[in-house]
């Protein structure tokens, strides 16, 4: 369970949007380079052509009503592989599936409608329309449709006191703080209603406590609204408040995916190890990865915790009582525990094994 609150298991999920294989490759002839390579060239045989692998062999399924943060350091192809799901940028090659469609087969036209009636998209920059009204900036996507101007300005003013900004419905961007205007960016996106956002370092720009403010604002509406979210960041803070999934990608390649207590607990390379290393783990790992069996006859329990809570949570309450948690199931039936000593040897940032 990630801090939003997960609702459902992956396996219990529509895969929403997928991608299979799908390379972009920038240079010369690239499509042709990688028929002669079969799909599979080395870096060395890329630089050597000299073409620019900027998203290889990327797959990746992501869940109705998930958020699934992509992640890696600058250049490491994150933004490429959002834009290529859109088709803002078109893939060399590869399969882009939504809702059981190659949208690298939709025409102009089909993808167009797509993006207009079934995606929203949030970048760094606002890029909010300064002779606008607040009103003016969010139903303008409504008015792209052809919507009349009666039932946009509604759904606007709808989704203007949904994002927090009612009163401000007649402000221009000017007179908008960065908070306020990222609010607003958000508005719009929504105003379609998409199936799939697509929000690409959305708050990178603001400063921390506004940047906080804005992450409990986006949580609130997923709560609300249950949207299939992409979602770009480099902060792995702001990554594991978010996510029900993360892919960890470096150099064009996804190196792994998982929730965040499966990277850091279990790291599929040196590169997430190191990327991971200063997590606070006491925020990720939960009660399930920390507890042991409980002893025969124990009942004495200082109180009880869920087995998704992350140690975060409970601290300093079982370190306080000095005696075990027990760890309960969904239906409250006991699973295990968690000793204090456990949970202080986390804080430590000392070995887990049992």
């Amino acid at each position: 369970m990630t801090e939003h609150g997960a609702h459902q298991t992956n396996t219990q999920r529509t895969v929403q949007i997928a991608c299979r294989n799908v390379w972009k490759v920038f240079g010369r002839n690239a499509e042709g380079f990688l028929r002669a390579h079969h799909g599979t060239p080395t870096p060395e045989a890329l630089a050597g052509a000299e073409l620019v692998g900027a998203v290889r062999a990327a797959s990746i399924d992501v869940h109705r009503g998930e958020i699934f943060v992509i992640m890696g350091l600058s250049g490491s192809g994150k933004s490429t592989l959002v834009r290529c799901l859109s088709r803002l940028i078109e893939p060399t090659t590869g399969e882009v599936i939504f809702e059981g469609r190659d949208l690298l087969k939709a025409s102009e036209r089909e993808l167009i409608e797509i993006r207009r009636h079934k995606m929203g998209m949030v970048f760094q920059h606002f890029a909010l329309l300064p002779h606008q009204t607040v009103l003016g900036n969010v139903a303008f996507p409504l008015a792209i449709q052809g919507i009349d101007r009666a039932t946009r300005e509604k759904r606007a003013r709808e989704i203007i006191e949904l994002v927090g900004l009612k009163g401000r419905e007649l402000y221009f961007p000017r007179q908008l703080s960065g908070g306020q205007q990222q609010r607003v960016g958000i508005a719009r996106s929504l105003a379609v209603e998409p199936e799939i956002w697509f929000l690409d370092e959305p708050f990178s720009a603001l400063d921390p406590l506004i940047r906080r403010e804005m992450q409990d604002e986006f949580l609130r509406l997923q709560n609300m609204l249950q949207k299939t979210i992409l979602f770009i960041t480099h902060d792995f803070d702001e990554a594991i408040r978010l996510a029900d999934r993360i892919a960890i990608m470096k150099d064009g390649e996804i190196i792994q995916v998982g929730s965040p207590e499966e990277l850091v607990t279990r790291p599929a390379t040196a590169y997430v190890r190191e990327f991971t290393r200063d997590v606070q783990r006491a925020k990720v790992i939960s009660a399930n990865s920390l507890m042991i069996p409980v002893a025969a006859g124990a009942n004495d329990f200082a109180g009880r915790v869920a087995a998704g809570a992350k140690i975060a949570s409970f601290a300093a309450e079982i370190i306080g009582a000095g005696r075990s948690f027990a760890v309960v199931d969904r239906a409250g039936a006991v699973i295990g525990e968690v000793a204090p000593e456990r949970v202080i040897n986390l804080l430590a940032g000392r070995d887990m094994a049992r």
